[in-house]
């Protein structure tokens, strides 16, 4: 028996040595978990044996554990590679492929967007995110209502402006024009006072200038606007506005309150409806809301003070933004940023339970427990972190150390086998 004893110190030995040099070959793996040799030892006793005189057997390994304690973070420049901090607690969920409706977890947040838009692993999985709102809000938290998340490769359909806030301060010591003798003429700088652009867009997502002319009138505190659209390009059409009472106007007339800082006069309306049909595009006619409601008159130069408009054209991918909520933001040249999706994170009751498949991924199984799923940053689960990688957890230098005793456990266990053969061979010479 004690021939087999050693062999059992052998095998136990050569175990810890094949786990702690896969340790040790995955110092550098992103994510992976180191594991541990556990050994327990063998005794034989019959029924009736006494415990108190009986030899050991030997030791056998009973379970090779990982260890799932956080690595430490590495800091890196690219938004796509993702790292669970906070409390540590929780791994990715991700889809093998587009067709399986198995899961896998992983601790490792290197990831990319493959040629159709998908955020995936170097392995091809996929990662899993929440369906969300517009605002971000997380439509469903069922593990069987998310989707491996897609970047679109444009904003979706263009939107034409609806409505455009135009905020200047026009110079009060302008010398002012007589508008009976001298109309707002384009071509004309002596007509008008001051001038400025902005852009808005129709329904199929092409630009369109807008011009404004300011004229200061021979009234004190009397300004005419007038807004021409460059359509057909090179052709400046006059906009018009309803009149309230039925009709058209193309001149809307600012005046101004001294008392109140330059302010519009309270009677004044600061916003008015202009449309634009026969649009040269083949666009939907325009209508849209101006609002001058911020202009002033002040003794400063002429000044653009706030410009905005709420249309914009079909945008182009341009950059990825991931919060610490797991919120997936995609950037668009039109200037548009798009909730996407919000990360899973899940957890198990009992994480050693895993079983792994390798590419530093897990399946769960009955010993894991059952899955947990949630947003990061709520309950246990840890915060997300773009622009970071967890590495391996594993400590070299300790391995190293363990590697030596190992080896050294191996060397006793075959210094033990020799002893016995030395043993049976006097035995054997006996005469």
């Amino acid at each position: 028996m004690s021939f087999n004893t050693a062999l059992t110190g052998l095998n136990a030995a050569t175990a810890d040595l094949n786990v702690k040099s896969n340790n040790i070959a995955n110092v550098n793996t992103i994510g992976f978990k180191g594991s541990r040799a556990e050994f327990g030892d063998v005794y034989s006793l019959s029924t009736f044996g006494n415990s108190q005189t009986a030899i050991g057997s030997g030791t056998v390994l009973n379970n090779v554990a990982q260890q799932f304690n956080a690595g430490n973070l590495e800091l890196t420049t690219n938004s796509l590679d993702l790292a669970i901090g906070g409390s540590g607690q929780g791994f990715f969920a991700l889809a093998p492929n587009l067709q399986d409706n198995n899961v896998l977890y992983s601790r490792a947040g290197a990831f990319i967007v493959n040629r159709e838009g998908f955020i995936t692993n170097s392995s091809g999985q996929y990662l899993l995110g929440f369906p969300v709102n517009n605002d971000g809000s997380v439509t469903s938290t069922a593990l069987s209502s998310s989707n491996p998340v897609r970047l679109p490769a444009s904003a979706g359909s263009p939107q034409a402006t609806t409505d455009v806030e135009l905020a200047t301060n026009l110079p009060s010591t302008a010398t002012g024009i007589d508008p009976l003798v001298t109309p707002i003429d384009p071509n004309d700088p002596l007509t008008y006072t001051n001038s400025t652009s902005t852009t808005i867009y129709d329904s199929l997502g092409n630009e369109n200038n807008l011009t404004y002319y300011y004229q200061k009138t021979n009234v004190p505190n009397e300004w005419n606007v007038q807004v021409y659209i460059n359509d057909p390009p090179g052709t400046p059409t006059l906009l018009e506005f309803d009149d309230g009472v039925g009709g058209t106007v193309n001149t809307k007339t600012l005046t101004f309150d001294p008392a109140t800082g330059g302010q519009l006069d309270a009677g004044v309306s600061p916003t008015e409806t202009y449309t634009h049909t026969g649009l040269s595009s083949g666009a939907v006619d325009l209508e849209f809301v101006l609002d001058f409601s911020g202009t002033t008159q002040n003794s400063g130069a002429f000044t653009v003070l706030d410009t905005d408009q709420n249309g914009f054209a079909t945008g182009r991918l341009t950059g990825l933004d991931i919060n610490e909520n797991g919120l997936v933001q995609a950037e668009y040249s039109n200037g548009q940023t798009v909730s996407i999706a919000k990360i899973v994170l899940a957890d198990f009751p009992n994480p050693q339970g895993l079983k792994q498949i390798g590419n530093t991924a897990w399946e769960a199984t009955q010993d894991s427990g059952e899955v947990r799923i949630g947003e990061a940053g709520t309950g246990s689960f840890g915060q997300i972190q773009s622009g970071a990688l967890e590495t391996s957890n594993v400590d070299l230098t300790k391995e190293l150390v363990g590697l030596i005793t190992a080896q050294r456990n191996f060397q006793a266990n075959s210094k033990s086998i020799e002893t016995n053969n030395a043993i049976t061979q006097t035995i054997i010479n006996l005469r």
